[in-house]
């Protein structure tokens, strides 16, 4: 993806109220990809924005993540997904202890971690319980935890299965474990993720009120829909959310945390410029 696209994305997220961007990619690890110095080069331009930057790439080595860092970056996203015991069962790509080992390399950069997990994959309540040990006895609690819902895509393997299975979060599977986050890790950002559009705005300020302080929004999450600026907006005003400055310290709710993310399709075209 171009650079001046990535720039006129944040900046219509920054007018729009976000004072986080996340850029996103495909990709298993960074590797030898070239695009990674384009990565760098837009999280510098990013960050000369006043806005915070976040980037999720797959596996890093510490050379690649303290390049991120002195390039400005605020936070790197690597979520666990779930359970270690249940994690073989949906993720054959590389390991948990990858996963954790690339936490670490984040961590001792200098860069804030954002790690969290899914649910809906089938997994089972001990396997969320898991999830949530295993990050709030990580050596320092993430920045914050995304809580995805997970949107079965029907063609896919996984999809197929729980479709079959009529296998789905429901809203309150989602304010137990965002509620169960808050309690483990006070301090984190609990961040409403990938998902919302599956529930209502009724049940989204259950999740607030639960403990979630902090959303992704923009028009795409990786591969699922998400609510549009206008109507985010509407929201808080509704329940009387207020934004959070970029580059700030959050206190807590009912202070909120707006992202934008740049979608898969845009990273996956700079992953295969780059092979």
């Amino acid at each position: 993806m171009k650079i001046d696209d990535v720039l006129e994305a944040a900046k219509r997220a920054k007018d729009a109220g976000s004072t986080r961007f996340c850029m996103g990619s495909a990709w298993r690890e960074v590797g030898n990809k070239h695009a990674f110095k384009r990565v760098l080069e837009m999280v510098r331009e990013i960050n000369g924005m006043g806005m915070e930057v976040c980037t999720t790439l797959g596996m890093l080595t510490p050379e690649q993540a303290k390049q991120l860092k002195e390039a400005g970056l605020t936070a790197y996203n690597h979520n666990l997904d779930t359970s270690r015991e249940y994690y073989p069962k949906v993720v054959s790509t590389r390991t948990y202890d990858d996963r954790l080992n690339t936490v670490k390399n984040v961590r001792e950069a200098g860069i804030n971690v954002c790690c969290g997990g899914i649910i809906g994959l089938g997994e089972e309540d001990d396997d969320r319980v898991g999830l949530l040990h295993t990050l709030a006895t990580l050596e320092e609690h993430p920045e914050s935890v995304p809580i995805n819902a997970l949107v079965p895509v029907a063609g896919t393997p996984l999809g197929d299965k729980l479709l079959a299975r009529g296998i789905h979060p429901t809203w309150d599977d989602m304010v137990r474990m965002i509620a169960a986050a808050r309690i483990v890790m006070p301090a984190t950002m609990v961040r409403l993720s990938a998902g919302r559009l599956e529930f209502s705005k009724e049940a989204q300020a259950l999740m607030f009120m639960a403990g979630a302080n902090s959303i992704f929004t923009g028009d795409t999450l990786l591969t699922t829909p998400n609510p549009e600026f206008n109507e985010d907006n509407a929201m808080f005003e509704m329940l009387g959310l207020e934004g959070k400055p970029p580059h700030q310290p959050h206190r807590k709710s009912p202070y909120i945390h707006i992202d934008d993310t740049i979608f898969t399709r845009h990273a996956n075209a700079m992953a295969s410029a780059s092979q």
